[in-house]
Parts: C-alpha cells; sequence; structure tokens
C-alpha cells in the first residue's frame, strides 16, 4: 500500500498520540489495517523505551491514594526526567493507576530483585520439599522450581502482575507503554501501603 486516506492517518494519531510520519508509515505496513498498525506502533514504541531506562530521572510526583471506606491506603513515588512531564495529567493518571494497582494487588516489591533474599529462599525450600519425593531427575526440579518462582514473582512483584485495568498486559508493559508514549524514562522508585489493622 502506497497511499494511505488522510482520515486513516487522522484517526491513528487520535487513538496513539504518534507523530504523523509514524502514523502513516505503520498504515502502510499494516496495509491500512488500523488495528494493525496500533499494534506496530506499540511495538516499535516499546523498543524505543527499552533505550530511554538508563537516563536519570530527577522529577515527578508523589501520589496518595485513598481506597473508599478509608481503611487502605498507598502512597507512591514515581519519577520522571522533566517537570513538564511531571505535571502532564495523563502521566498524573498513570501514577494513580499504579496507586491503585499497589492497593488491591498488595506487591512485596517492585521487582524480583528487590525482594529479600530470604524470603526467595523460604519459597525454594517450600518448592524443594514439594518435589523431593516426586522422582524427577535433579535438572527437571529446578526447572520446575524457577517455572514456580516465576509465577511467585507474578503474584508479588509490581511489574510482573497483570494490570488491574487490562489483565492482557503486566503493570511493566504499560510503564514501558508510558515511557514510549512521553518520550522519557519513567520509574516506580518506591511505595507504602497502608491497611487498619495490619
Amino acid at each position: 500500500m502506497k497511499e494511505v486516506p488522510i482520515e486513516k492517518i487522522k484517526e491513528l494519531r487520535q487513538r496513539t498520540g504518534s507523530g504523523i510520519l509514524d502514523c502513516k508509515q505503520a498504515l502502510i505496513e499494516a496495509n491500512g489495517d488500523v488495528d494493525k498498525a496500533i499494534e506496530i506502533l506499540r511495538k516499535k514504541g516499546i523498543a524505543k523505551a527499552e533505550k530511554k531506562l538508563e537516563r536519570p530521572t530527577t522529577e515527578g510526583v508523589i501520589e496518595a491514594y485513598i481506597h473508599p471506606g478509608e481503611r487502605l491506603g498507598v502512597l507512591v513515588e514515581v519519577n520522571c526526567e522533566t517537570d513538564f512531564v511531571a505535571r502532564n495529567p495523563e502521566f498524573r493518571r498513570f501514577v494513580r493507576d499504579i496507586a491503585m494497582q499497589i492497593a488491591a494487588t498488595d506487591p512485596l516489591a517492585i521487582t524480583p530483585e528487590d525482594l529479600p533474599p530470604q524470603i526467595i529462599e523460604r519459597e525454594r525450600k517450600i518448592y524443594e520439599e514439594q518435589l523431593k519425593d516426586s522422582g524427577k531427575p535433579k535438572e527437571v526440579i529446578e526447572k520446575i522450581i524457577q517455572g514456580k518462582l516465576q509465577k511467585f514473582y507474578e503474584e508479588v512483584c509490581l511489574l510482573k502482575q497483570a494490570f488491574i485495568k487490562n489483565p492482557e498486559k503486566t503493570v511493566e508493559v504499560y510503564l514501558k507503554e508510558q515511557i514510549a508514549k512521553f518520550g522519557e524514562n519513567i520509574k516506580i522508585k518506591r511505595f507504602a501501603r497502608f491497611k487498619i489493622g495490619e
């Protein structure tokens, strides 16, 4: 497809916020299919986002989220590169989504690397105990343990969790989409979750 109708470019631009040339290129690649073009733009954006992960983040916001009933609250700090992005309402919405995610899922850490080693060791010992009489070879048992640890990380590590507003993607993918959208590195720095009686 060489020529793309301007209406389709406008629609794609409206739905993704991408530049006109990027939209046109994606539509040519997708043979005029807007949904396919969105997928192409998402993939390219996430690839670009990976490159931004090393850049310093010295701006940002702290969001406080109090769940209805006032028995559960979250404080979260999310950093970005510029004050311009920190003040953007869409960035604020993203930070609020992260606070709500923490309230809903009660993660222990942001990434698996942030988990205390004793917690990982405890889980590993539980899995070893479960499998010790299975009669499986040692390398098979190790693979099973690694798989169980990955599942554990998906439950207790914020970035590995399924995003509550769209379980088709992880919080990590949602974060990378924001990095691609704003063209800046964004980091979820720290959080605290408070619940009455805990």
